[in-house]
């Protein structure tokens, strides 16, 4: 594993879907088995260039989410490597007992992208704003659940995942992200990555909340405060060890996430650690709430999703100790 922090909080050109459909392109060019199994949405994640390519290795199954990952189920149990996307609302909700029975439980690696997790929904509303997708694929056992940043990092998990072997469930910023690794940069399933070191508390977020993870570490920095930043993309298997010793080092754990905490990575985390070494703990997420319509600088506000909040639940941690 080995990475490139940028982390100056700018907005990247480029789409993060493109992270994706750019791996996928580089896999489907050297292995004739990979092929991606939309549900009408290539004009959204911009897949219409892997039907370019590979015709004959990218189906478009319609708006008809169970019936995708069925038949993506079927095609991986004929010795393909599928990768099936929806928006994540429909990839979670909508086709989790074909994804439990005919992908997880006959152990077939399926690989599901549900785009536009949580606030990232923005206008398309509470109907397709997921706060609970990766909750519903924690469940299910021996799953990868991956939560990532930016384009550098799903364009080298995407690739991570063709190769392990496993089903799996990756979330995916659509479009706008904030740049957090340099191209090229590797990443390991299951190891979580520390951005950076600290001793009073230890932040640790994933997806949209790890740019936010570093603006609280700056202005606790300013307060004279140390905080250790750790990036948890893989949600499942998740880094025990990491977080063991980061509860030992910092004594105190807060966590940050596009998702409800009660069932998501704050609540995982809580598992480990008071199994392990129970320190104070506060979680930043959404608290127990439905979606909603608008833009998503208002709705990280109105569902606690800042830097800000991060900031005094990180305050109130180590108040606890």
């Amino acid at each position: 594993m080995s990475f490139t922090l940028i982390g100056k909080h700018e907005k990247d050109s480029r789409a993060n879907r493109d992270g994706y459909v750019t791996a996928m392109l580089e896999m489907m060019e050297k292995d004739p088995t990979v092929m991606h199994v939309d549900c009408d949405l290539e004009n959204c994640i911009n897949t219409g260039k892997l039907a370019k390519a590979f015709p004959e290795r990218t189906i478009n199954a319609g708006i008809a989410e169970a019936n995708a990952v069925g038949v993506s189920a079927g095609l991986c149990a004929t010795g393909k490597t599928v990768f099936v996307h929806s928006f994540g609302c429909f990839a979670s909700r909508r086709a989790f007992d074909q994804a439990f029975m005919s992908a997880a439980y006959a152990k077939l690696p399926v690989h599901i992208v549900g785009s536009d997790p949580g606030v990232c929904a923005a206008y398309n509303g509470g109907t397709h704003m997921p706060f609970e997708d990766c909750a519903l694929y924690l469940s299910i056992p021996d799953a990868v659940v991956i939560d990532p940043v930016d384009y550098a990092q799903i364009n080298c998990l995407t690739k991570k995942l063709a190769a392990s072997g496993k089903f799996s469930y990756m979330r995916m910023i659509r479009k706008a992200f904030t740049t957090v690794y340099a191209d090229g940069s590797d990443f390991e399933i299951g190891k979580g990555v520390t951005l950076k070191e600290g001793k009073d508390v230890a932040i640790i977020a994933s997806g949209i909340m790890v740019d936010e993870a570093l603006k609280a570490q700056e202005q606790l920095a300013a307060e004279g405060i140390s905080a250790k930043v750790i990036d948890m993309f893989t949600w499942k298997p998740l880094d025990e060890q990491l977080i063991i010793d980061s509860a030992k080092e910092c004594g105190a754990i807060v966590t940050a996430e596009n998702h409800q905490v009660k069932c998501g990575l704050g609540s995982a985390i809580a598992n480990v650690v008071i199994q392990n070494c129970p320190v104070p703990m506060e979680m930043v997420g959404v608290e127990d709430r439905f979606g909603q319509v608008g833009a998503e600088s208002f709705l990280r506000e109105e569902y606690g999703l800042t830097a800000a909040h991060i900031v005094e639940a990180a305050k109130k941690a180590i108040s606890r100790k």
